[in-house]
């Protein structure tokens, strides 16, 4: 019984490393890229990694006050790369995928409003208690507070009280 709970004790503290070297990993990684990101006038959105030393794949989201090319993408691309192969446990192998959030992400920064005044949104927020969602037209953004349109009346929601809010994609 206790080689059972010694054996057990090593591979729970060996999982406890790889999970710490991953943390590491991811980290390094994530830093990296928001320092590369702000050199090239956008920020960092997220940064996934997942896979293994053999067959990693790293995606970077980044947005701007501007519009990002794909142009912008590779070369933040280029960028990243150039610097990934001085952090350690990188591994041999990795894809390297640099791009904008998309429409179908949520925006997750006051700082990615601004360029989306006068377009619609599917928006989920927090009033009291309780979690209301609408449809409506971001018309200005005062500090933290965006304000929508909503059936003619104006809705003020703080963006602290954001659930969720995604840009609806028009066609007209």
């Amino acid at each position: 019984m206790d080689k059972i709970i010694l054996i057990l004790s090593n591979f729970f503290a060996l999982l406890r490393a790889i999970f710490i070297c991953m943390n590491l990993l991811n980290e390094n990684i994530k830093q990296l890229a928001s320092e590369k990101a702000e050199e090239n006038g956008f920020f960092l959105i997220d940064c996934i990694v997942r896979g293994n030393n053999t067959n990693r794949i790293i995606e970077i989201y980044v947005d701007g006050e501007k519009n990002v090319s794909a142009d912008d993408c590779a070369k933040l691309s280029n960028d990243i790369d150039l610097q990934l192969e001085n952090i350690q446990d990188i591994g041999s192998s990795y894809r390297l995928d640099v791009s904008s959030p998309g429409v179908d992400r949520p925006l997750k920064f006051l700082k990615q409003y601004p360029k989306h005044i006068n377009r619609y949104f599917e928006v989920a927020y927090k009033t009291g208690d309780e979690e209301k969602k609408m449809t409506a037209k971001l018309v200005r953004i005062e500090e933290d507070d965006l304000i929508f349109l909503f059936n003619k009346d104006e809705v003020i929601i703080n963006f602290n009280n954001l659930k969720k809010a995604k840009v609806l994609v028009s066609f007209s």
